[in-house]
């Protein structure tokens, strides 16, 4: 069974314009995405800026709310939900900022930030209780358990998004969505966050949805990955396969950019024509075919349906084979 299932969710927002702030038109930022995570598993999803990524992972977890489509969580439906039922559930499903400089509250000490989730879903029986679960917390995330009285000014910026792991972590979450955790940190520092995110899943046998623009980033991470392009999923498949046998000719543009560690490998650059079409007034057909370079003429008229190329590997593409 898995533990989250995601079902022709849609996010649009609607553009008002005029003296009386009429709906002119929507941005369809997640058009129709169905997606399932098992247990312990890393679901990647990548994309170019703009294609939804983020989206999807704060409506999965209801800080934006879903236009349609349904979101399971331990086979329980939590679309519907609001105020102490979805408050409770809340503990189960947490998320990692892109952010780790706005992410925290600048006014707080690290032990009130920790410590508010503790609070507020009551998990310490008293105030040593929560105190010892605080320290515990932070060395967990491998700072030192007397920062807990610092704040976050204090702190570079891979020891913050340490404290924001540690904060997920307070409620004790069986799914962490990973918004781009790693993007606005030095490459070295990179490097030990993806390890303490992998060190605290083993442990602790946490699912990540982990969003981000590096694609070896997510094939080192993930089991899976899931490529979006204009609010739609494009490709699905095993990390390793993804990155080896691309079905979608955006996928394969994706990995032809990443850069090769091997002076002497040779890899052919997709370069794409234009720019991505608007969510507002997206292309007929295939929302790729405007920039695909082996389009024909029915990808600008039908829209291609997400399929089973090979057992596991889903390709929304009419000439994947």
């Amino acid at each position: 069974m898995p533990l989250l299932e995601v079902k022709n969710l849609k996010v649009y927002f609607p553009v008002k314009h005029g003296l009386f702030s009429r709906v002119r038109a929507h941005v369809k930022a997640v058009d129709d995405i169905s997606l399932a995570l098992a247990p312990g598993e890393t679901l990647g999803l990548v994309g170019e800026s703009g294609c939804g990524k983020t989206t999807l992972g704060r409506a999965i977890i209801r800080l934006i709310e879903p236009t349609a489509g349904q979101v399971f969580f331990e086979n329980e439906e939590i679309t519907g939900m609001d105020g102490s039922d979805l408050r409770a559930r809340r503990r189960r499903f947490q998320m990692i900022f892109q952010d780790p400089y706005g992410s925290l509250n600048p006014r707080m000490t690290v032990g009130e930030i920790i410590g508010e989730a503790i609070d507020i879903h009551k998990l310490a029986a008293s105030k040593e209780a929560r105190e010892a679960r605080i320290k515990e917390l932070l060395k967990a995330v491998g700072l030192d358990p007397l920062h807990a009285q610092r704040y976050p000014h204090e702190f570079s910026g891979g020891q913050r998004q340490r404290i924001g792991i540690a904060r997920a972590l307070a409620v004790e979450p069986k799914l962490i969505v990973c918004d781009e955790p790693v993007s606005a940190l030095d490459v070295s520092v990179q490097a030990q966050i993806i390890n303490l995110l992998q060190d605290l899943q083993r442990e602790r046998g946490l699912a990540f949805l982990f969003i981000a623009h590096d694609l070896a980033v997510v094939e080192h991470i993930s089991r899976r990955v899931m490529v979006m392009y204009l609010g739609k999923t494009v490709e699905l498949a095993e990390a390793k396969v993804l990155c080896r046998e691309p079905k979608h000719p955006y996928t394969q543009a994706l990995i032809s950019a990443v850069p090769v560690v091997d002076p002497d490998a040779k890899r052919r650059r997709i370069v794409l024509p234009g720019d991505v079409p608007s969510p507002i007034d997206p292309p007929p057909g295939c929302p790729f075919h405007p920039r695909c370079p082996v389009a024909e003429a029915r990808c600008r008229t039908e829209v291609p349906a997400l399929r089973e190329i090979t057992p596991g590997h889903w390709a929304a593409c009419h000439l994947a084979k």
